[in-house]
């Protein structure tokens, strides 16, 4: 499995969901303080019924209720595991062990520690629009014990009694408000992490993603790069070997058709002058692909000296002019403006049939211009086959070089009015 599949796995799973506030209270504490303070009021009621003068059908009923309310505890832990979350069960039980913890500190004001646990877990068992009503169950419980006991014995007592509830209703109320506000923000902190999670593995997914498409790039940018590279190659072998060895050819076969001493002396030293050149050439290209001509000269000499050479090959009447003031460019500038121009010159002369032959070399600002213009018979540019660099390295062999500078290649030609080929490419300094 990829790591991309990986990662799409980890984001299928489904994240638990978060516990609220009142699930992260420890339910140890909310299953075993009921019965806890039950105990507990039970000892300090055992302590203290002489004082409050509990006789003994006051224990029997205090055991009848104590026993109730371990029982319902007993029921309710059974049934919690199933019903978690307020409802209608958790409302019940609820209501039932306030009235046995009312009951309790009836007979003795100690055990409301029994009814108080009812602020502990109220949230846990009734219903949200049920819960003021619970609390005032155990206010109520609470400020009997803390008038010493229930009933009031007066007026003064009563109305004590009903101050003591508003107070204790007030202060449950303002708790539990707290309490809510606190579930809410736990509750969005915990959403928030949630989506945060979802983000992550989301972020994750991408990243892996990214890599693969990153290698994915990387592999096709050094395939097209070692494909450009082959073209450039056979582009480099058709415009110097290729041409040369044409020329040889050319050479080759006057010999063979003449019988004058002089004249074949003259074709076989051009021959043997053109072979040497090839042969440096491939030298040349093997070494680091820059042209013979541009070891020694610069663009504007070795421009000179390609079309003096070919017009003398050739017999066609050919100049080269400069224009503006020319600075040294980069080697690759110059090698391929050497190269265009070689290839528009040899296409000149197998294709032309021209009598006089013009190239210029134009230095403009942030670009270098190269014009060859022949006087020659011309074509109908809308029959030159649709573009394709791949198949040939003759006017689609000139525009590929100038366009792997940023440059462009433009050709106007019309039957009988002759043809001008212009390279434009940026003006790259040398590096040195």
């Amino acid at each position: 499995m990829t790591d991309t599949e990986d990662v799409a796995s980890d984001a299928s799973i489904p994240v638990p969901e978060p516990q609220t506030a009142r699930d992260a209270r420890p339910r140890l504490f909310l299953r075993f303080s009921p019965p806890a303070l039950l105990g507990l009021s039970l000892v300090l009621s055992a302590a203290t019924s002489s004082l409050v003068g509990m006789d003994g059908a006051d224990w029997v009923a205090a055991g009848a209720l104590a026993a109730a309310a371990l029982f319902l505890q007993l029921w309710w832990d059974r049934v919690a595991r199933g019903r978690p979350g307020p409802g209608a069960a958790g409302a019940a039980y609820y209501a039932l062990r306030s009235a046995l913890a009312f009951g309790l500190a009836w007979l003795n004001p100690f055990c409301a520690f029994f009814a108080a646990v009812g602020c502990f877990d109220i949230e846990q068992l009734v219903p949200r629009r049920w819960i003021p009503l619970g609390l005032l169950a155990t206010a109520a419980t609470v400020a009997g014990a803390q008038i010493g006991g229930l009933p009031p014995g007066d007026t003064a007592s009563w109305v004590f009694y009903g101050m003591l509830v508003a107070a204790n209703m007030g202060i449950f109320l303002t708790v539990q408000r707290d309490a809510g506000k606190e579930e809410d923000r736990s509750r969005k902190r915990v959403a928030a992490i949630r989506e945060l999670e979802h983000a992550n593995l989301a972020l994750e997914r991408a990243l892996v993603e990214n890599a693969a498409l990153h290698d994915q790039l990387l592999l096709q940018a050094r395939e097209a790069g070692i494909a450009d590279e082959r073209r450039r190659l056979a582009a480099e072998i058709h415009d110097t070997v290729a041409q040369d060895l044409t020329g040889v050819i050319a050479q080759l076969q006057v010999v063979t058709d003449t019988r004058e001493q002089g004249a074949t002396r003259v074709h076989v030293e051009r021959a043997l002058h053109l072979a040497r050149h090839s042969l440096g050439e491939a030298r040349r290209a093997i070494a680091n692909l820059a042209p013979v001509a541009l070891a020694e000269d610069d663009l504007p000499e070795a421009l000179e000296k390609t079309v003096v050479r070919w017009s003398e090959h050739s017999g066609v009447k050919a100049e080269f002019t400069l224009t503006g003031s020319y600075e040294p460019l980069h080697e690759e500038v110059e090698a391929t403006l050497l190269r265009i121009a070689a290839e528009a010159l040899s296409n000149t002369a197998r294709h032309a049939t021209a009598g006089r032959v013009g190239v210029t070399l134009s230095c403009i600002g942030e670009q270098v211009v190269l014009d060859v213009r022949d006087d020659g018979r011309g074509f109908d540019l809308s029959a030159l086959p649709e573009r394709d660099t791949a198949s040939g390295f003759g006017l689609e062999g000139m525009r590929a070089r100038a366009e792997r500078l940023a440059g462009e290649l433009t050709v106007e030609s019309e039957p009988g009015l002759g043809t001008a080929v212009s390279a434009r490419v940026p003006s790259v300094p040398y590096e040195r």
